[in-house]
């Protein structure tokens, strides 16, 4: 017993919090120089509203610590109840929520997005699901069926708020997940073919959405007659140049760009920072991604692997998002960037999730000393597995469940 304790005593990925400590400090400075010629015109003060976020990347720092030394099995356990509060609060925003920008998606004055908790609540129930299931998943009644159940009751009271881009999010996240999990592809296929009806229905019946999705095409179709959001977006990002105009002398924030402070704030990174700075950017959350699925691909189980690979989807998904609306990759979706958009619930999901990440890496059975010494030996490391041979009909994570089995014969 005091060996596998040992065995599960780890240092969090150091990397991550380097990568991750980054993207928020650039995020910092973003959301000042984006906020402090309004905060000063509205308050008086030029740091007021870029002081809120200072105090929610705090919170959510503290969030970080806590999780990474919380043990990942934790969550296996408070997947239930955890779920239960997130559809408790998604329903309870619909009756009593705060209306903002014609949604009811907040309370406390738009801090709090029930949307945004959903997040990482859905990762941490599926991943406990998928894990309990093992080879059923493949099973229609068993598997697809049943997810596809849970996560559109998720995505419908998001959607019901409305708020389609997070929707679209969880979905897409608990879809790579499911896939990870060793999930049939051609059921797969079939369940999004299908489910591709009730969201083109869904776009059709809500005049904003079907309206971005006009604008988008009008950028291809025609630059000159695209939206004014994304205009402004195109303009902030072809005015930085290589290297951008400097910190703080950006143009387009001063009442030209909308949601300048969150939804595109790329936008003000591109005409700040320049090409240079957009790349240095992508390649931070290039590197987050790469140490997250590594952190996957070492997990101690299923379990683990399964919640390091969808919090590492999660974070990724949404800055790819957030990235190809700003240069007109993709349709308007109403997502922040992780770790550099102003928000409170965002921020908060973001770092909570990469202290989950964190907990994971910690987790990890690091024989070290063993191999440092020469002496590798079978076991000393798990690995999740992604592999899908022809023929091999198994999930992905066999090869964790089959190597810990073989430990435990031993």
């Amino acid at each position: 017993m005091k060996k596998k304790a040992n065995a599960r005593k780890g240092h969090p990925d150091y990397v991550v919090m380097l990568t991750v400590a980054g993207l928020t400090v650039v995020g910092l400075m973003l959301v000042y120089s984006a906020t402090f010629d309004w905060s000063y015109q509205v308050y008086g003060n030029s740091f007021h509203i870029a002081l809120r976020q200072f105090r929610w990347v705090g919170l959510g720092v503290v969030g970080l610590v806590v999780f990474t030394f919380v043990p990942y099995e934790w969550w296996r356990k408070a997947a239930v109840p955890v779920m239960g509060a997130t559809l408790a609060a998604l329903l309870l925003v619909l009756i009593v929520g705060q209306k903002r920008f014609g949604a009811q998606r907040s309370f406390f004055d738009g801090s709090i997005h029930p949307g945004e908790l959903a997040k990482l609540s859905v990762i941490i129930y599926i991943a406990a699901w998928l894990s309990s299931k093992g080879e059923q998943i493949r099973d229609l009644t068993y598997g697809l069926i049943p997810f596809a159940v849970l996560i559109g009751v998720v995505a419908g009271l998001i959607v019901a708020q409305p708020d389609i881009g997070t929707a679209i999010l969880i979905c897409v996240t608990a879809v790579a997940v499911f896939f990870f999990a060793g999930a049939d592809v051609l059921q797969l296929a079939v369940g999004g073919a299908i489910g591709a009806v009730p969201f083109a229905l869904l776009v059709s019946n809500f005049p904003y959405a079907s309206d971005r999705i006009a604008e988008w095409l009008q950028v291809w179709r025609s630059p000159e007659l695209a939206g004014h959001h994304m205009k402004q977006s195109l303009i902030a990002l072809g005015s930085g140049g290589l290297f951008g105009v400097g910190l703080g002398q950006g143009q387009q924030k001063l009442g030209y760009l909308p949601t300048h402070h969150t939804d595109a704030i790329f936008a003000v990174l591109g005409e700040e920072a320049g090409l240079l700075g957009c790349l240095i950017v992508v390649g931070l959350f290039v590197l987050f991604a790469y140490r997250g699925f590594k952190i996957t691909m070492e997990a101690r189980d299923p379990f683990a692997a399964l919640l390091a690979c969808g919090v590492t989807c999660l974070i990724t998904f949404q800055a790819l998002l957030n990235v190809g609306v700003v240069t007109g990759l993709v349709p308007f979706t109403g997502m922040a960037l992780p770790f550099i958009s102003s928000g409170g619930s965002s921020m908060l999901v973001s770092l909570a999730g990469v202290g989950v990440l964190l907990g994971v890496s910690r987790g990890r059975d690091v024989s070290e000393g063993r191999r440092a010494k020469g002496t590798k030996q079978e076991g000393d490391r798990q690995y999740a597995h992604l592999d899908r041979r022809r023929g091999y009909r198994g999930t992905r994570l066999s090869r964790t469940r089959g190597r810990a089995g073989a430990q435990r014969r031993r």
